[in-house]
């Protein structure tokens, strides 16, 4: 028979084994994050120049003779001259790109370029050039691109800059994206914290037992809801309610966002500050009672104030629900990417981009994912420092 100090070690090593490895498993996703994140400010996006030729069965690059190539063909940054000989529709062909090396780490300019008989230039992006010509068959074009390396980008004009364009001008500026984050997320807790504190009120100091019981099962019935559902509802009443109310061409907007969330935190809020609440000693109550107060008088001016630590981590708790939110915002709020004037214009948050975006990203503009994944990231660690730091001032105060 295995005795209990033997099972209580056994456990107790168990323990340990699981919460080493979650942390671990933990750190190293929060590292990997921040690595990807802080690439782009860091490198480059390519140590070599690229080319890439569409249905071309041999082509020389320099001299180096380059057959059914299906991949990158890399040059080094610094190189001034390429060129090109192939075979268009039967007709050897030249083509030469002149290049200028900057002195910029790893990074290089394109001269203009002559395309040559019937070759048309076009710029896909800003560091991409294309050179087109007709191929034997109408509609199958022979192409050839170069792709420079993208330099390091700054992180200010990420922080401060106010244009998303991530596949044209290869600008990323999530200004407008923390912006419309932030305002979603105070206008959230303006409207559903006086809501949230008085619904806990009521149901820690004036219902009975029972039926509060009831209440308590309804708010955790509401925080077990899926978020998209939360979305679809406010897709399909929340944003033909303002478009009709505000006659403006399309109810998905700020407000929109701002009443979904609004409806999201209701749980969280009121789950935590009931149960601070209903942790002020009886004591209290009832020495605010023997002095004549009432109990809407001793709720707000004795149960309250006292709670009040617990009360403002539970309000941070649910801006930090507010923050993560992904799914309901990405239905109602429109997403644009632009800097908003009004509460019925179209915004986007952080959260919203990278869903949005992660499935087509690649290189540097998925990179630049992770960097917002980063911001979110810091968000949250300095709210949660701060749900901490309250907690532990509610926790002095106790013992005082």
């Amino acid at each position: 028979m295995i005795s209990r100090r033997f099972t209580d070690v056994l456990f107790a090593w168990v323990f340990r084994v699981f919460s080493f490895t979650g942390a671990v498993a933990l750190g190293a996703i929060v590292v990997f994050i921040f690595v990807q994140g802080m690439e782009p400010f860091l490198f480059p996006t390519s140590q070599n120049l690229r080319l890439v030729v569409e249905r071309i069965d041999r082509v020389t690059v320099n001299g180096q003779v380059y057959e059914n190539q299906h991949e990158f063909i890399e040059l080094p940054w610094d190189t001034r001259t390429v060129t090109l000989e192939f075979i268009n529709r039967g007709v050897e062909s030249t083509l030469t790109f002149n290049l200028a090396p900057t002195k910029n780490y790893r990074t290089t300019l394109l001269l203009p370029i002559e395309a040559g008989e019937n070759g048309i230039v076009t710029f896909p992006d800003a560091y991409t050039y294309s050179v087109t010509y007709p191929g034997t068959l109408p509609g199958i074009n022979q192409r050839i691109h170069i792709i420079l390396p993208e330099p390091s980008y700054n992180v200010f004009r990420f922080i401060s800059g106010r244009s998303w364009l991530p596949t044209d001008d290869k600008v990323y500026g999530i200004l407008p994206m923390i912006m419309g984050s932030v305002f979603v997320c105070l206008g959230a807790l303006l409207i559903g914290v006086p809501i949230a504190i008085l619904c806990a009120l009521f149901m820690s100091e004036f219902l009975p037992s029972k039926i509060a019981s009831i209440f308590r099962g309804a708010v955790e019935l509401l925080a077990g809801i899926p978020s998209v559902v939360y979305g679809f509802f406010g897709l399909m009443v929340i944003v033909p309610f303002i478009r009709n109310t505000f006659r403006v061409p399309s109810g998905s907007s700020l407000l929109a966002a701002v009443l979904v969330l609004s409806v999201m935190i209701l749980p969280t809020v009121i789950a935590v500050s009931e149960k601070c609440l209903k942790a002020v000693p009886r004591s209290r109550r009832e020495a605010s009672l023997a002095v004549g107060a009432s109990r809407m008088q001793t709720a707000f001016h004795v149960v309250l104030p006292h709670a009040r630590s617990g009360v403002i981590a539970a309000v941070i708790l649910g801006f930090s629900r507010a923050v993560g939110e992904t799914m309901a915002v990405i239905l109602v709020a429109g997403n644009s990417p632009h800097m908003f004037t009004s509460i019925l214009q179209s915004v986007r948050t952080l959260t919203a981009t990278i869903a949005l975006e992660m499935g087509y990203a690649a290189e540097r503009h998925a990179n630049m994912l992770f960097s917002v994944g980063v911001v979110l990231l810091i968000i949250v660690f300095i709210l949660n420092g701060i749900v901490l730091k309250i907690r532990r001032m509610g926790g002095e105060a106790n013992e005082e």
